[in-house]
């Protein structure tokens, strides 16, 4: 894995949580990964790029993508590629829960850090997982 991609709608919210997750305490965690923070224009990715080409961009690239609302709406949405694509060893895709509490809540935001650093400093563990949510649910 070498780093985090935010998916084009909540590029700026992701921006906010990458520069916390660079600073203070938490640089450590930043730098011992040795991760990097993608836009989609990093990659060469249209705002509008399927999820099929977000999602196989990410395992080609070895990002994690961080998203809030893609679904199952379609053919090739995020759902249904995981479905048919995913392998044991694929990265897995990681959705806020709730974007509104991420936006207005510290205590929130402070939750999705964490768990996203829990999962990451153990990422080979959730391989093949698909999908997991930020906060992880209790």
């Amino acid at each position: 894995m070498k780093g985090i991609l935010a998916d084009a709608n909540i590029t700026g919210p992701i921006e906010s949580l990458v520069h916390q997750m660079q600073s203070g305490t938490w640089v450590e965690f930043w730098t011992a990964l040795g991760l990097q923070f993608k836009r989609f224009d990093d990659l060469g990715l249209s705002p509008d790029a399927s999820d099929f080409t977000v999602w196989q961009t990410c395992q080609s690239e070895h990002l994690i993508l961080i998203t809030a609302n893609r679904n199952k709406k379609s053919a090739d949405s995020l759902e249904e590629t995981i479905l048919q694509y995913n392998q044991p060893d694929s990265l897995p895709v990681f959705t806020i829960s709730n974007m509104e509490a991420f936006g207005a809540s510290r205590t929130y935001a402070e939750k999705v850090l964490e768990h996203l650093y829990d999962y990451l400093l153990r990422i080979d563990e959730f391989r093949g997982t698909g999908r997991l949510y930020l906060p992880q649910k209790q």
